[in-house]
């Protein structure tokens, strides 16, 4: 199992972050924090593999304390959870080599395939480097390559959702699949596509009740 510390200023979305974890193969939260300090505390204490830290924290901006954690807990990665849409905030996450940068808000698979990333990463490390290839393993993430597309989605039916995203400044699931022609599951698997490729991005609508609405806009 990967061990977590979630790290976050709010508890109610600490404890949402945890659900979410905790719904995911191969990982465990042993523990949250609300501030910097308590972070510190539990890092010591619990030697977690993983930390979800948010940077807006009450006594200390996260990446001012991602040296303070490592110090603690040098065998520790920090994967940053934040509103911070700041470019010195991301080229700041990068030279202190998190292992990704998430904005909020965000949706479970959003989370989920970001920790099966980091945990494919963290296997592909070999116990011993014999050779360049094994370093490359580490250092690149696996993503879809060429133009290939998964199994169960056609090629003409991407080009119509893509052309429908490309008209529109953002569409729901449900949007496209009636612009389409398509169920609505069958639409979502498409959009959701479209973001692995880095072609479409996807944001989370809150309103008054109920769960937030994923709106997919083309990003290509």
């Amino acid at each position: 199992m990967i061990t977590v510390l979630v790290v976050d200023d709010d508890f109610m979305v600490a404890r949402i972050h945890r659900g979410f974890v905790d719904r995911v193969e191969g990982f465990e939260v042993v523990g949250t924090a609300n501030s910097g300090e308590q972070a510190l505390t539990a890092i010591r204490e619990l030697r977690p593999d993983l930390v979800l830290l948010d940077l807006y924290l009450p006594d200390t901006f996260g990446i001012d304390l991602i040296a303070q954690l490592r110090s603690a807990q040098p065998d520790c990665d920090i994967l940053v959870i934040t509103a911070a849409r700041e470019a010195d905030a991301v080229r700041g996450a990068v030279r202190q080599g998190v292992v990704n940068y998430l904005l909020k808000p965000f949706g479970f698979e959003d989370l989920r395939s970001r920790l099966q990333q980091y945990a494919r990463q963290r296997a592909s490390v070999p116990e011993q480097v014999t050779s360049q290839a094994d370093v490359d393993r580490v250092l690149t993430p696996t993503r879809p390559t060429g133009n290939r597309l998964p199994k169960g989605l056609s090629q003409e039916t991407a080009d119509l959702v893509s052309t429908a995203l490309k008209a529109a400044d953002s569409l729901s699931a449900a949007e496209c699949a009636e612009q389409v022609g398509l169920s609505r599951v069958s639409a979502r698997r498409y959009l959701e596509f479209f973001c692995t490729r880095d072609q479409a991005v996807v944001a989370l609508r809150y309103g008054t009740t109920g769960r937030p609405e994923r709106r997919y806009r083309w990003h290509a």
